[in-house]
């Protein structure tokens, strides 16, 4: 049954990434600003998630107790707070640098794990993210010309950086909520996310076009609506070091999207780094193992898994 729960977790994850690599592409062409972006994406999040709760029935008062809305309240203020961090990162470090450093959120998520539901984290598993972050330097071309000005490069890697703590944190309070739907988890912390941001949002500068108000709604419907219950169904079956390994699709979807989107050409070194990331995903997910058996503890990612449900129930 553990297996199984984690295959599942597993295929959620991969669904929740892939969607993810096409946020990138949404927030730049609608045009608006961070701010706006997040207020909208988590107002018509919420009306697709309030939907989706009450056709399963989910809305009882059983299923919000005092636990569940606490929790899910910080976690939606750390997510909402993430995603403002890393939209206004974009023009202050490049697209580029941004993800790149955004992508340590996995190593902070493994070292969270580690230290709060006191996962193992195998020396295999440790080498297989490792591989996974060389494989993104080498996806995230970096340009010289992001140095230009000092200082707002630095403010600009300093908002990744506290987005991708964010997140980690967003992930570990998840994870606490073990045995409570996602889909309702998902909704209490869009809804506050929509009332945290309702007061800064710029009503004078609202989308013009049918189409920039089209590409919002899908932001909010399906890479926020359908992404979070997906990933967080994940999160809730995974261990975390393979919640972090296979976060990593998500950067080597957005560069497939750029190319095809913008006409962002891939050069060799950028192809060899997603293969380095595909790889090391697939290698948690499947168990690979890089040292002996002997100094390794048997099925680690099972056990991890297990004991994550005694530590959360």
């Amino acid at each position: 049954m553990a297996t199984q729960e984690i295959r599942r977790g597993a295929a959620e994850m991969t669904a929740a990434m892939l969607m993810s690599g096409t946020i990138g592409w949404l927030v730049v062409a609608s045009q608006q600003s961070p701010l706006n972006v997040v207020f909208f994406r988590c107002v018509f999040g919420a009306i697709t998630l309030a939907l989706v709760c009450v056709a399963l029935g989910l809305v009882r008062r059983d299923a919000l107790s005092w636990r569940v809305v606490g929790l899910a309240s910080a976690g939606g203020a750390a997510m909402v707070a993430n995603w403002v961090l890393l939209f206004a990162a974009y023009s202050r470090a490049s697209i580029s640098m941004a993800t790149a450093a955004y992508n340590t959120q996995p190593f902070m998520l493994v070292a969270l794990g580690a230290l709060i539901f006191r996962e193992r984290v195998t020396a295999s598993t440790a080498t297989w993210l490792v591989v996974a972050f060389v494989g993104l330097a080498f996806v995230v071309k970096v340009e010289p010309a992001v140095l230009a000005v000092p200082g707002q490069y630095l403010e600009g890697i300093a908002f990744s950086l506290g987005a991708a703590f964010l997140y980690a944190i967003a992930s570990i309070i998840t994870k606490r909520l073990k045995g409570t739907a996602p889909h309702l988890i998902a909704l209490i912390q869009v809804t506050i996310g929509a009332v945290m941001l309702a007061p800064f949002v710029d009503f004078h500068a609202l989308p013009a076009t049918h189409e920039h108000w089209a590409q919002l709604v899908t932001l909010g419907v399906v890479n926020t609506g359908v992404m979070y219950v997906l990933l967080y169904g994940a999160i809730q079956k995974l261990p975390t070091a393979m919640t972090g390994a296979l976060s990593f699709i998500y950067p080597v979807v957005a560069i497939i999207v750029d190319r095809f989107a913008f006409g962002q050409t891939l050069a060799a070194v950028q192809w060899l780094g997603a293969v380095l990331i595909l790889m090391a995903a697939a290698a948690i997910n499947l168990g690979w193992r890089i040292v002996p058996a002997r100094r390794s503890l048997p099925r680690p990612q099972v056990q991890a898994a297990a004991a994550s449900v005694c530590e959360c129930d």
